[in-house]
């Protein structure tokens, strides 16, 4: 008996639960920004040569169970030089990270994400639920990886749903009519999404914006419109059996000293929702690097609302910036949302101080969260409406999470003849309002429409992939006082249609083969070599006539391998969005196919920003593996 006893007390002894024992402590901690002390959101903590990984919450702060003997933490944020810190037997940690304003985004992000494999899930416990203040976790060891997330703390955000676009035929709808769109918002928020560690809803996923988050190679305009347009046809990388069209457009561009001068008010939340560091603290820094752009023939006011709506800043030259950051560093938040009124008073400045010829401009920051005032929703958009006539634009930044409220602010950009981003850290900041700086305030071109005519001869059936809240009715390409969107000075727009060929078997075929109208199919099919015409309209900024031109698209394709780096850019980027919205066409398309086609039309990528796509699809891919 004795010896029995002696042989399970070796045993229990000798066991070792490789999870107690390498996940024994855990680590708390805080990151703050350097210059200022406040606490920088999201940034990412990592146990060096794991996937033992967090982000920081609201309040800077992060929290994480790491191996007894220790490791190396490394402390990642866009825009901010990396820092390592050895743990060794500290509890607390407090790190302070400087911003990089030399190093490009290319170097700042070079550390990626190994392509996940499949593993078996660990539970969680409610105790460490309850206590990781990030909310969210992730770990990879022997074996095993789970994932926490609290869906809640983005409960009071708002997108407007949308309805995928599916195939059409084109006997029966022969034309596809949409406005333009340049907003980019919706890849940055996407991205804030991915980096807190969660999959973002459906409906935040508009896959025309992640397109054109990215600059494209396209030829310069050189005849007498302000863009240029081309096209590339292949095949569809989620369907072999589909084609893939690319029309691209590429905006003139413009020298910022040849750019007219600008008027522009700064209309500011202030509101107690603006308080986190990621909101109003984020927005100041923001428009510091627009300020440090600006020329002497510039003005700027700034109006800010909360309780009430005021006038902090007179409209002042550019020349007195100093000025100018004086008064937005007084800003402070609190009090409620008055944001009818805060519109009033800023187009009210606006028109007083109307540069004729020039930009004249309202730059709105804020999360959205217009919940007390004297305008409804729909009074405002009709405000915006009739002032963008006296030709006074509306350019709307979001910032912040919780409560963001996408759908609000595009349809204010939309009305306004303006365009939304969504600013999630310094860099996208820096990449909006000075990088794009031509691009995000000065129109060469609005009411921009396209309508496509398919060819019945060639075209079995077509559907435009993304725009379903751009889409317009056919009529509306020639009626002149149908809004559409607006083209700024180097901007580039990407739109993509995927095709079925006459004569392909398809599941995705959406109408039978006419029985009674054989003739007229007979008549048409003499022309098989359009795929189809690609017709557009625009209004230069200050008329109320548009223009034609048109371009035709031959029923030529070259094979996947062979197109630019712009059609497999695009094509990747449309493929993710695809399997974020869990699209009813991707197919069998894979992450690792994604990330081989975008590695492939990376390019020069001088700032960075396709290098970090790929990073976000490879930490999205460990995201759905882990859930």
């Amino acid at each position: 008996m004795k010896q029995v006893l002696f042989v399970m007390m070796t045993l229990l002894i000798g066991f070792h639960n490789p999870i107690e024992e390498n996940f024994q402590r855990e680590i708390e901690g805080k990151v703050l920004d350097a210059e200022d002390g406040l606490p920088l959101v999201n940034v990412t903590v990592r146990l060096k040569g794991t996937t033992i990984i967090t982000t920081t919450n609201s309040k800077g702060e992060f929290m994480l169970t790491v191996p007894r003997k220790g490791g190396i933490l490394v402390f990642s944020y866009l825009g901010f030089i990396a820092q390592e810190v050895k743990i060794g037997s500290k509890k607390v940690f407090e790190v302070k990270l400087s911003p990089d304003y030399i190093t490009e985004l290319a170097e700042v992000i070079v550390t990626g994400v190994a392509t996940a494999t499949p593993r078996k899930r660990l539970s969680f416990t409610e105790e460490q639920k309850r206590s990781a203040p990030t909310s969210q976790f992730m770990y990879d060891q022997i074996g095993g990886k789970g994932f926490y997330h609290d869906d809640k703390r983005n409960s009071g955000e708002s997108y407007a749903n949308i309805d995928e676009n599916g195939f059409k035929s084109p006997w029966k709808d022969p034309y596809s009519t949409f406005s333009i769109d340049v907003d980019a918002a919706s890849y940055s928020n996407v991205r804030r999404f991915i980096n807190n560690g969660q999959l973002p809803p459906a409906d935040a996923v508009k896959i025309e914006e992640m397109i054109n988050y990215f600059d494209y190679d396209y030829q310069s305009p050189s005849g007498k419109h302000p863009f240029g347009v081309e096209h590339e046809v292949s095949v569809a990388p989620w369907n072999k059996d589909h084609q893939l069209v690319h029309v691209g457009i590429q905006g003139e561009k413009i020298d910022m000293e040849d750019l007219p001068a600008s008027n522009i008010v700064f209309l500011l939340d202030v509101s107690g929702s603006m308080s986190n560091a990621n909101k109003l603290p984020l927005l100041k820094k923001s428009l510091k690097l627009l300020v440090n752009e600006l020329r002497a023939e510039d003005r700027v006011a700034i109006v800010v609302y909360a309780g009430a709506a005021g006038e902090v800043l007179s409209s002042t030259s550019g020349s007195e910036k100093g000025k100018i950051l004086k008064a937005l560093d007084k800003l402070n938040a609190g009090g409620s949302t008055a944001g009818g009124a805060g519109i009033k008073l800023a187009y009210k400045i606006a028109q007083e101080n109307f540069i004729a010829g020039g930009n004249n401009r309202i730059v709105l920051a804020t999360d959205g969260d217009f919940n007390v005032g004297a305008s409804s929703d729909q009074q405002m958009e009709d405000l915006i409406e009739d002032k963008r006539k006296s030709g006074v634009f509306l350019t709307v930044l979001g910032f912040g999470m919780g409560n963001y409220q996408d759908s609000k602010m595009e349809i204010l950009a939309d009305k306004g003849n303006g365009n939304h981003a969504y600013i999630d850290n310094i860099l996208e900041a820096k990449k909006v309002l000075v990088n794009e700086f031509g691009g995000t305030l000065f129109t060469i071109a609005k009411d921009v429409k396209i309508q496509v005519e398919f060819n019945p001869a060639t075209v079995q059936a077509y559907r435009l992939i993304g725009y379903e809240n751009r889409l317009l009715n056919d009529e509306d390409f020639n009626n002149d006082k149908k809004d559409a969107g607006e083209l700024g000075a180097g901007h580039t727009v990407t739109a993509l249609y995927e095709v079925i060929p006459v004569g392909v078997e398809s599941s995705f075929k959406p109408i039978d083969d006419l029985k009674y109208r054989k003739e007229k199919k007979k008549e048409l099919s003499s022309n098989s070599t359009d795929l189809m015409t690609v017709k557009l309209r625009y209004k230069k900024p200050n008329k109320a006539k548009s223009i034609y031109l048109e371009t035709i698209i031959k029923n030529e394709s070259v094979e996947l391998n062979r197109t630019s780096e712009n059609f497999k850019w695009s094509a990747a980027v449309a493929s993710f969005g695809m399997i974020l919205r869990d699209s009813d066409y991707k197919n069998d398309i894979d992450f690792q196919t994604i990330i081989d086609m975008a590695k492939s039309s990376k390019g020069k990528d001088l700032n960075g920003y396709r290098a970090e796509f790929i990073r976000l699809v490879e930490m999205a891919e460990l995201l759905r593996d882990s859930q």
